[in-house]
């Protein structure tokens, strides 16, 4: 697996993120890793933190079954269910605080939306990994 990052240097300055990643290698997509609990129950409800962090452990716990690891990871999108932009830097700064961080200097996207799958839930994420061969 051969992973590059690149930082390309007719785009903006990215608080840290790549504007691409080239990955060569067996891929592995995560489906959407929400703020669960293993009972199925949202924790943290009206806590963009906490379900944040509940989601990194989900992420976590998803690559490491499929074999992968953070630096692992080519791309990520983090939902946040929320028009106001704190809640969506809250949920960034969360991310970057955890185990997974490593996974966010890859290609990421970061969004706001309306509405997410379950009821109360916050927060979501969307993780492609390349793994050895």
């Amino acid at each position: 697996m051969s992973l590059r990052r690149l930082d390309v240097p007719d785009l903006h300055e990215t608080p840290g993120y790549a504007h691409a990643t080239v990955a060569d290698g067996p891929q592995v997509h995560l489906s959407g890793q929400c703020p669960l609990d293993g009972s199925g129950q949202v924790v943290g409800r009206g806590d963009v933190a906490e379900q944040t962090r509940q989601v990194a452990a989900n992420a976590m716990t998803a690559l490491q079954a499929a074999g992968a690891t953070p630096e692992q990871v080519v791309r990520t999108v983090i939902y946040v269910a929320s028009h106001d932009r704190a809640d969506l830097a809250l949920a960034w700064d969360t991310l970057l605080a955890s185990p997974l961080a490593a996974a966010f200097t890859t290609a990421s996207t970061l969004v706001g939306v309306t509405v997410l799958g379950f009821p109360d839930q916050l927060v979501e994420l969307d993780v492609t990994a390349v793994v050895d061969a």
